[in-house]
């Protein structure tokens, strides 16, 4: 809305720095300080007011360390997480853009199921809170309604670009960044390491007859079902011990900030041969509000945490997670940006799997890891949960700083 105003004062009084406001820069500074501002300064009122409610987390006994002192923490403080990330968005982003629109909504969606959730396990004292089919059922939902606007909306689209160098005698003049062509739709995505990096899921479907390529969505939208369910489930179990689905999750989308900012840009887009997406440029303010409510967060979540996100936080987590990676085309660099989800995920499969194999042939379940998600493994081991959280924090920023090298390396 801000937005709005000061293009307004600019276009009707040339207001003095309201041009500022035209700037993503300038813009996405405001979002992350803004964010900051509000997690800190009113999380605690939140926090103190969820206490006051009595809305505990209710811990279930696994016989680690520390943990019967959590019992009663105030949860669902993913609240805090949702509004301090929306409130910056909607005064400072074109609310406008299809981006933001999306992400705003797939905020909101998860949000609802996560809140759910949560209210069941701590009002109607149900430890299971809501059913797991029902979780699966809102996160395909949403991966519908993320996968339609992608396939079919007019402005989600892409574009060629190319640099155009004159020349006199030997020596260059100039190099400027040419328009090579309409915005067209598009399923490419990209593959990292791969030097034509470039890979159109129609390809999946057109091979047995061209006319199929009008039915890509059929293989497009189950991608995209997956990929927000299998991600919004992997920062909901890595959500176990203080500050680390916070953390893990702030390294991720400022990485993924940057995808934003460069695919969205003509010229860096150019420079860097990556795909050019119109208008995607906008999301770098989401993603700068997010960052910073999520570094706020962590001012009361690191350990001893004062507050827990719930499912409130990790799903809404998750699900923008992924819906960033889809819209900035980056997907398939997902196992690796978010690879202590994936292995917070894995370490889950493979010791309920061979629980039941062993259990199955020999008559005796066995484990692989003393306990399941991985972060509990370490626990079990006799690691303090700040140890193991910065340690994870460590592989994730390496992780990052991989993907990132994805952009020049192939």
């Amino acid at each position: 809305m801000l937005y709005y105003l000061f293009q307004f004062l600019e276009d009707q009084y040339q207001l003095p720095g309201a041009q500022l406001f035209e700037y993503l820069s300038f813009r996405s500074a405001m979002a992350i300080i803004l964010s900051l501002g509000i997690s800190t300064i009113y999380g605690k009122r939140i926090i103190n007011y969820l206490r006051a409610k009595q809305i505990g987390e209710s811990v279930r006994e696994l016989g680690l360390e520390g943990q019967s002192e959590k019992a009663g923490t105030p949860t669902m403080g993913g609240i805090i997480i949702i509004i301090s990330t929306l409130i910056p968005v909607l005064l400072l982003a074109r609310i406008e853009n299809i981006y933001v629109i999306l992400l705003m909504v797939t905020t909101v969606w998860m949000g609802v199921i996560g809140f759910v959730d949560d209210y069941i396990k701590t009002f109607k004292k149900d430890k299971e809170g809501l059913k797991g089919k029902f979780k699966v059922i809102g996160q395909i939902g949403l991966g519908l309604i993320v996968g339609c606007t992608m396939y079919f909306h007019p402005q989600i689209t892409t574009k060629a670009v190319a640099t155009e160098t004159a020349a006199t005698g030997n020596a260059i003049a100039r190099t400027e960044v040419v328009d090579m062509g309409p915005e067209v739709k598009s399923t490419k995505t990209t593959i990292p390491f791969v030097k034509n990096n470039e890979f159109d899921y129609a390809s999946l479907i057109d091979w047995i007859s061209p006319d199929l390529v009008n039915y890509a969505w059929l293989i497009f939208i189950p991608i995209v079902i997956f990929i927000v369910t299998a991600v919004s489930n992997g920062a909901n179990l890595t959500d176990g011990i203080d500050g680390l689905a916070a953390g893990s999750s702030a390294i991720i989308v400022l990485t993924l900030g940057l995808f934003a900012w460069v695919s969205g840009n003509i010229i860096f887009s150019d420079y860097l041969n990556i795909m050019y997406i119109p208008r995607s440029g906008e999301m770098t303010i989401f993603i700068t509000a997010f960052a910073g409510a999520l570094v706020g967060f962590l001012w009361y979540n690191t350990y001893p945490a004062q507050v827990f996100m719930g499912d409130t936080g990790s799903l809404t987590i998750g699900g923008i997670i992924a819906v960033l990676a889809i819209a900035t085309r980056k997907e398939l660099l997902i196992p690796l940006l978010c690879g202590i989800f994936l292995i917070e995920n894995l370490s889950v499969v493979l010791q309920v799997g061979w629980f039941k194999y062993t259990k199955k042939r020999f008559g005796e379940g066995r484990r692989i890891f003393l306990m399941s998600p991985l972060h509990h493994h370490y626990q079990k081991k006799g690691r303090h949960e700040s140890k193991i959280v910065v340690r994870f924090w460590i592989v994730g920023i390496f992780l990052a700083i991989l993907t990132i090298v994805t952009l020049k390396v192939r």
